[in-house]
């Protein structure tokens, strides 16, 4: 050890004289390196003995003397366990030191070295980190997975050892061999390596075995899974059983979030993780405090469930850090990652809305949208809110909240993120909206004209001669007044932009003018021949980011182009900016207002409207309607025992299921949390509502997937037919919910009377 050192510190000593470092010629003084002195560098070059290489996804593990090592590869080389390698490249930082390859050379074929035997306890710990073990275990599943560089495949097992779970990859893509693995009791031999997040903070266990050979069955599945007796869904849990020996750890950081009754956040240093936790003990921001819990990983991302907090109430405030959406989004396998950590960034408001539970901002940084996002507290109900903060649509914000990345970014591609914020003043205007908004151009679109008008109405009087040129000027501000107040109207976007051409071509003489919207239609007076006329073309702009389209004048070939004909262009490309983006957010705005954000079916708003119409339809054509009200079972403990991110996954799809079943004229409607109402207009008695209904119920029975966990759903199913159960909105809310409890109730009953009997 001390020669390792005395041979890196020659090595520093030769780079300060100016001379290149000598390489490190043994694997042992690379695995001496710290991070920070593998981060310089250093060139290598060494012999091992491979012990898992997969050259499609550049992975190469090599090993010698009992020490292992990551070779990071970027062409194929060709070679496979047991053979001897030089290796030459530099070092890199990582978990562990490791080596960017650049040349690998095969020095000798040979045989597979032996295995060492190893514990789960050795793995997390990290002892036998790059070497070739051997783990015994029960397989608990067994998958073809598509690699994330290529289209192979290869197998996933996770097998139970004593202490925990394994995800083993093998090079394996023969289906028929996946039934003979699931409940077998195997000998494996791989690579030991961990799963890593953002921070490069260990999250699991995984084996790189070479090939199947590796997988020794030392006792089959007494019978196949499939021989099992089918087993009711509402009965899985009987055989439920859980033997957890994680000890409970503690942890000590400042608050930088909470939410009473569901998560803490503590954060020491660049370290921070997220508590689930029940309490609602009152916590203060910035105070140092201790938590108490298991260790559990969500989403990828480490965390503590079962936590117990206590506050020392010594205020040790963490200072938010500036960071830009590039560093949220690209996350690089490093201690620099921001998952949890309180942080701030600026962006541009693109709107601001309060929803039942939250309050949402959108924002654009970079060219990117992200949300900032406030949770609602829960004594919300018993206290009024304060109103929704009132931020102009365009100006710079800056906003300090825990980052919530929607998973582990260990490929360094972006992924979205969300920022949740303490309290509302945790977003604040940092610089007013530009100048160049929609209303400051209609102000100076109006002083133009009124300005045109005055010296047109001064022209008038003076000189007679000049009338004709006044009247024609005074008909090019009518039209563009009625084009104004078309933008504000209803008359199409296409109707529009044609008279804009039509105006840009009267005051060009008659030229030929059109428009071409970015990635949408031709409008307006296009000539046949081209190669006949002198393009002149002006690039319609947009408020923020890429040009909205162009607008084009077709000019004779021998006119030199003027100034009145630049203002034309230059006026079109304006009117032409103030329709598209006018237009465009009132869609955006008329769309948020009747659809749910998250599910993207009708909202509350919208099924109110619907409901009167139908009544009103219905009393004037003498016809009957239905009505189906749809709560979701325990969805609580969803959010409760998944986190918030599952919950609205698990929303998201039941939604798409249950509009499945409805019939093309049937509206589904979410009234808020986990209720939704189906609107069925057209049936003809109640046997037609409760066959909707039962369709909608048997969309529950398969499991939601969501994400890496497999979900039952189960809902609650009310009825109601117009007039026969109401005459109006509210009576037949009223008996389509009566009659979901009724059915929630004989649900829970029969769960207790079963439950008794067992």
């Amino acid at each position: 050890m001390k020669r390792l050192t005395a041979a890196f510190a020659i090595a520093i000593c030769s780079a300060a004289w100016g001379a290149p470092p000598a390489p490190l010629t043994s694997l042992s003084a690379i695995d001496a390196l710290s991070n920070a002195e593998a981060k310089q560098g250093l060139p290598v070059s060494f012999e091992a003995t491979v012990t898992f290489q997969r050259d499609y996804e550049g992975i190469l593990f090599v090993q010698d003397e009992g020490q292992g090592l990551y070779v990071q590869l970027n062409n194929p080389i060709g070679v496979v366990p047991g053979d001897r390698v030089l290796v030459t490249g530099k070092t890199r930082d990582s978990f562990h030191p490791i080596v960017l390859g650049k040349q690998i050379t095969l020095v000798r074929h040979g045989t597979a070295l032996r295995p060492v035997p190893t514990s789960f306890d050795q793995l997390v710990r990290g002892d036998n980190d790059g070497i070739l073990v051997t783990v015994h275990g029960v397989i608990q599943s067994a998958d073809l997975v598509l690699s994330g560089r290529a289209p192979i495949q290869h197998t996933a097992l996770k097998i139970l050892v004593d202490g925990g779970y394994l995800d083993t990859e093998v090079e394996l893509d023969q289906p028929d061999m996946l039934g003979k693995l699931l409940d077998a009791e195997v000998e494996v031999t791989g690579v030991a390596g961990g799963e890593f997040d953002d921070k490069m903070q260990e999250t699991g266990i995984r084996l790189m075995v070479p090939s199947i050979a590796n997988v020794k069955i030392l006792k089959a599945a007494s019978s196949s899974p499939w021989s099992l007796p089918i087993t009711s869904m509402k009965s899985i849990l009987n055989g439920f059983h859980v033997n957890n020996l994680t000890p409970r750890v503690r942890v000590r950081g400042s608050i930088t979030h909470y939410e009473p009754g569901t998560a803490v956040v503590l954060q020491d240093g660049a370290q921070s993780i997220w508590i689930m936790t029940g309490t609602h003990i009152p916590l203060r921001m910035g105070d140092i405090a201790d938590a108490t819990g298991i260790p559990a990983v969500h989403g990828g991302f480490l965390a503590i469930d079962q936590g117990e907090i206590q506050d020392t109430l010594i205020q040790a405030p963490v200072t938010p850090l500036p960071v830009t959406w590039r560093q949220l989004a690209h996350g690089s396998n490093s201690p620099d990652g921001h998952h949890y950590d309180l942080v701030s960034i600026e962006g541009q408001l693109v709107t601001g809305v309060r929803e039942g539970a939250q309050d949402e901002y959108v924002l654009v940084s970079n060219g990117h949208l992200f949300s900032a996002i406030y949770h609602h507290p829960s004594f919300s109900k018993l206290q009024p809110l304060r109103a929704l903060k009132q931020i102009p649509v365009g100006a710079t914000a800056r906003v300090v909240g825990i980052c919530m990345p929607s998973s582990p970014n260990s490929l360094g591609s972006p992924v979205s993120f969300d920022l949740i914020l303490n309290s509302p003043d945790d977003i604040e205007m940092v610089a007013p909206p530009s100048l160049l908004s929609v209303r400051n151009l209609i102000l100076v679109v109006a002083l133009l004209i009124a300005i045109v008008l005055a010296v047109g109405a001064r022209g008038w009087i003076i000189e007679r001669r000049v009338r004709r040129q006044t009247a024609a000027l005074a008909d090019i501000e009518h039209r563009r007044s009625h084009i104004l107040e078309d933008i504000n109207g209803s008359r199409p976007l296409a109707e529009i932009i044609e008279q804009i051409t039509r105006l840009i071509s009267f005051k060009l003489d008659g030229a030929p003018c059109w428009c071409q919207i970015t990635d949408g239609a031709r409008l307006g007076a296009c000539p046949p021949d081209f190669a006949a006329v002198r393009l002149h073309e002006k690039e319609i702009p947009a408020r923020s980011g890429p040009a909205l389209g162009t607008l084009f004048a077709g000019l004779g070939q021998t006119t030199k182009l003027s100034a009145e004909e630049t203002d034309a262009l230059s006026m079109g490309a304006e009117l032409a900016t103030l329709a598209i983006e006018t237009r465009r957010l009132y869609s955006d705005l008329l769309h948020r207002s009747e659809f749910d954000l998250l599910t993207d079916i009708d909202n509350r708003f919208s099924l109110d409207k619907r409901m009167d119409a139908q009544i009103e339809e219905a009393r004037r054509e003498a016809t009957i309607f239905g009505l189906v009200y749809i709560d979701l079972d325990e969805f609580k403990q969803v959010n409760d025992h998944f986190g918030h991110r599952i919950g609205d996954l698990y929303l998201q799809q039941v939604a798409q299921r249950m509009k499945g079943q409805l019939r093309g004229v049937d509206t589904l409607a979410r009234l808020g949390g986990d209720e939704f109402v189906a609107l069925l207009p057209q049936v003809r008695n109640r046997a037609e509502v409760e066959e909707i209904a039962r369709r909608i119920e048997l969309c529950f029975n398969e499991p939601f997937v969501l994400e890496e966990i497999n979900l039952q759903g189960a809902a609650s199913f009310g009825i109601a037919l117009f007039p026969e159960d109401g005459a109006d909105k509210d009576s037949l809310f009223n008996a389509a919910d009566s009659h979901m409890y009724w059915h929630k109730n004989g649900k829970r009953q029969a769960a207790a009377v079963s439950a008794s009997e067992l």
